[in-house]
């Protein structure tokens, strides 16, 4: 068996970057890797998120990075805690992945090895318990939800949804679109219960709703890690309903949900057309509401416009607050592929920012795709390739107009026009009309015009997202003005020359 070491530690994550770049997130720089004992590599977190995230969404990557470096039969387990390190130092308990089980020496009759399954290494199990302290919270009311149904078989009411430890306030990029529901989030993380209860978030697919309701349950927890929090989609809610209507363990279903510190639901406009599902949530928001315990819902469309939905329900729906998220502006397009880009540690010029928040004006979660799809090509044939225009042009599925023979760049223009004016590429993208800002935009567009076959509309999205006419407007303002000012028109030869110095054409 190999012995772990920082090498192997090192070409394991070297691996995950190479063959699954998009799970890779730059908090995996804190994973510690405590013990390679008896087959099982077993690596530490710094939290109980980190943990049941890696845990199930995870597992698969780490187990193959792992068995491909050290060419060894090997499973993971993600551990947390300050216990987690004491123990390696123990004997292992449980079956190894030699056949045999280190507690007795031997398997029962049909018993196959912990971390096999018909001869193939599985992830090992982890059960996790509220009511033990060694290990990290769950995020749901354990209770007796394990039983045995109608028919004798094993029932679980587990199904919840899985927190993503990058969907943390952190990482929310504030804008103008959603500054009241991004507020309130954070008024019910710290006082859940007693600040907007209930909180109904709505709005399109990918806006940023699903971020906000697990970064209130990642505080929560946070603050208060023995908090009963229930987070489940409105599917699962309705379909452990159904099962538990078939399977007579009504009493179990409503001990998770009416017991709960906090019930959060996902998509809750699903609920519409089942009278029995609203029957029974009317219910179970009531018991919570009067216990003063935190409801979180979001919705694709306010409570108002959710078909076939009670009265009742409507009427609690807007007992706290309702509060809206839309598409980003530009700006707020280009902070989010950043923190995207920083999450993942990396690094994407200005321009191609800039580029793709003037292509992608519909969610966050496209965004995330196009950064998905950039490291995807960046890598493409094992080999890292340069992210530039022409690379996202190509991971979008598009084919950029291409700059004039002399190799011109956008980014060479706009590091002429940052340098010799002292302004940021920010400035340039944004909406300010200072004369200060205006007239370097207007020139920079100018030359991207003339230097570059880039379309007007190419142009205007790199420059803050602005449309044809106005990229039309600044060229014919520089053109005029170059015409009837002797100074201005110096100082674009100026530019110029600083221009062809930098495409390496000067004399």
């Amino acid at each position: 068996m190999p012995r772990l070491d920082d090498k192997l530690w090192r070409d394991v994550m070297a691996y995950l970057r190479r063959h699954h770049a998009p799970i890779c997130r730059q908090w995996f720089d804190e994973l510690e890797p405590i013990a390679l004992k008896s087959g099982l590599l077993r690596i530490r977190t710094t939290n109980s998120i980190q943990q049941n995230y890696l845990q199930k969404r995870c597992l698969e990557p780490f187990t193959e990075a792992a068995q491909s470096v050290t060419n060894a039969l090997i499973a993971v387990r993600f551990d947390f805690g300050e216990d987690a390190k004491s123990e390696v130092d123990q004997e292992v308990t449980g079956m190894g992945l030699g056949g045999k089980s280190e507690t007795n020496g031997a398997l029962r009759e049909g018993e196959e090895p912990a971390g096999e399954r018909n001869g193939r290494a599985v992830p090992e199990a982890l059960e996790i318990d509220l009511n033990d302290p060694v290990e990290p919270p769950t995020l749901s009311v354990r209770g007796d939800s394990r039983r045995l149904g109608e028919d004798g078989q094993p029932f679980d009411l587990q199904d919840d949804v899985v927190l993503n430890p990058d969907y943390t306030f952190g990482n929310f990029i504030v804008g103008p679109n959603n500054q009241m529901a991004y507020a309130a989030s954070v008024a019910v993380a710290n006082q859940p219960g007693d600040a907007y209860n209930p909180l109904f978030i709505h709005g399109g697919v990918g806006l940023g709703k699903t971020h906000l309701l697990q970064a209130i349950c990642q505080t929560i927890l946070t603050n208060k890690p023995d908090t009963r929090i229930v987070y489940v989609s409105c599917e699962a809610f309705m379909t452990q309903f159904i099962e538990c209507v078939q399977r007579g363990q009504m009493l179990d279903f409503r001990h998770r949900y009416r017991y709960a510190d906090m019930l959060v639901i996902d998509d809750i406009h699903f609920l519409a057309n089942r009278e029995r599902s609203q029957e029974e949530f009317f219910h179970t928001f009531n018991e919570l509401y009067q216990a003063r315990k935190q409801l979180v819902l979001s919705s694709d469309a306010a409570p108002s416009e959710i078909p076939h939905l009670e009265e009742r329900l409507l009427s609690r729906f807007q007992w706290g607050l309702v509060t809206n998220v839309t598409k980003p502006h530009f700006e707020t397009r280009v902070a989010i592929l950043r923190a995207k880009a920083a999450l993942r540690g990396l690094e994407i010029p200005d321009d191609v920012i800039a580029y793709l928040a003037g292509k992608i004006d519909s969610h966050a979660r496209e965004l995330e795709g196009a950064i998905t799809s950039l490291m995807a090509y960046a890598s493409l044939g094992n080999c890292d390739r340069e992210i530039n225009l022409a690379l996202a042009a190509e991971a979008l599925g598009e084919q950029i107009n291409q700059p004039r023979s002399n190799h011109t760049t956008l980014q060479q223009i706009i590091d002429v026009i940052t340098g010799y004016f002292s302004v940021k590429l920010s400035d340039l993208q944004s909406r300010r009309r200072h004369k200060s800002i205006t007239e370097p935009r207007q020139l920079a567009m100018f030359l991207a015009r003339k230097h570059t076959r880039f379309s007007l509309e190419e142009i205007g999205g790199h420059f803050g997202g602005r449309d044809h006419t106005t990229v039309m407007h600044s060229i014919k303002m520089v053109e005029e003005r170059s015409g009837r000012d002797e100074t201005f028109l110096k100082q674009l030869n100026l530019l110029e020359d600083r221009l062809q110095q930098s495409s390496g054409l000067g004399s």
